[in-house]
């Protein structure tokens, strides 16, 4: 059965190549989207670029919080919205949680440059907020998240989160769907 073109699952496939792993879940509150964020921490690495997509408060920043707490990270994690990016270093030794928020940037890398992701993204895990478009240079390996709220009803808590693991390295993506939950 073919997906809408409107879906989550048609937007994540929209140039998908041959290393594009889809996992789509349901969530239904915010304390469930924190949650999902935590299991989600236990899979990432330093190394990791993650791009989350979904309009103002689908839940993007939650996310966020939930893989702060996952990966043991200092300080609360806020949407960086005004000071576009904050490290969050480890308490745990593992890797810091570098949390970007692209949305007043413009077009491209140019303006990403700035923020060195690049030079943080060996020993951390980068998260950015309205990457789409920005950031996929940084690494041919990334975690797509794009959070969709249920149609029709923009007060119900009802969220599709479809993951989008590109590249070999989110090779066993649609392996862990039960660890992620649904």
């Amino acid at each position: 059965m073919e997906a809408p073109h409107n879906s989550p699952v048609a937007e994540a496939a929209e140039g998908a190549g041959p290393d594009t792993v889809t996992v789509s879940l349901s969530v239904d509150s915010p304390e469930r989207m924190q949650d999902l964020g935590r299991r989600l921490a236990r899979m990432l690495c330093p190394g990791d670029l993650v791009m989350l997509t979904g309009e103002l408060g689908a839940g993007k920043t939650t996310l966020t919080r939930g893989l702060g707490e996952g990966l043991g990270v200092r300080g609360a994690v806020t949407s960086p919205t005004f000071v576009i990016a904050r490290v969050h270093p480890s308490l745990t030794g593992g890797p810091a949680l570098v949390h970007v928020d692209a949305y007043r940037l413009g077009g491209g890398l140019d303006e990403m440059e700035d923020l060195d992701l690049d030079v943080s993204l060996p020993e951390s895990v980068v998260v950015v907020e309205w990457g789409d478009g920005k950031v996929e240079e940084l690494s041919q390996d990334r975690l797509r998240v794009l959070i969709h709220r249920a149609v029709g009803d923009t007060d119900d808590e009802r969220r599709t989160v479809t993951l989008v693991g590109v590249g070999p390295r989110w090779a066993g993506l649609a392996e862990t769907r039960e660890a992620l939950g649904d």
